[in-house]
């Protein structure tokens, strides 16, 4: 379970470099720790960032099996691939779009342009794939 940290009222919080999480027993609002070039750290509830886009994802594709994640783009442009039953569908984000990736899809952001990206993603449950470098 990742660690969180309480919120003091009237903090100031960079969505772009904090997470958000909005626990589901209690309902409050906690910092939710992330690690810096690895899938985001998920709570029993949503966590939601900004994250600046400056390169494709520390990973190759993620699943949340808790509920539908909200992806909205505030600035550039992102591709972002649903791996459904049916075959792949590739949803083409710009500034100011969004898309809800469904509960249980596959999916992965590859980046079109910089920018910057809002998320609001349920857990606490979901997994990542490694990313494979070519040797």
């Amino acid at each position: 379970m990742a660690t969180t940290h309480e919120i003091q009222p009237g903090r100031r919080i960079d969505l772009a470099q904090e997470v958000v999480g909005l626990a589901r027993a209690d309902r409050l609002a906690r910092i939710v720790e992330q690690q810096a070039g690895r899938a985001p750290e998920r709570i029993d509830g949503f966590t939601i960032g900004a994250p600046r886009i400056t390169g494709d994802a520390p990973h190759d594709g993620e699943v949340h099996p808790d509920g539908d994640e909200v992806l909205f783009l505030i600035c550039g442009a992102v591709t972002v691939t649903l791996e459904l039953a049916d075959g792949d569908r590739l949803v083409e984000l710009g500034a100011g779009e969004a898309v809800v990736v469904p509960k249980g899809v596959w999916h992965k952001i590859t980046m079109r342009d910089p920018g910057q990206l809002i998320h609001i993603t349920p857990g606490p449950n979901g997994d990542a794939r490694p990313l494979v470098r070519p040797a």
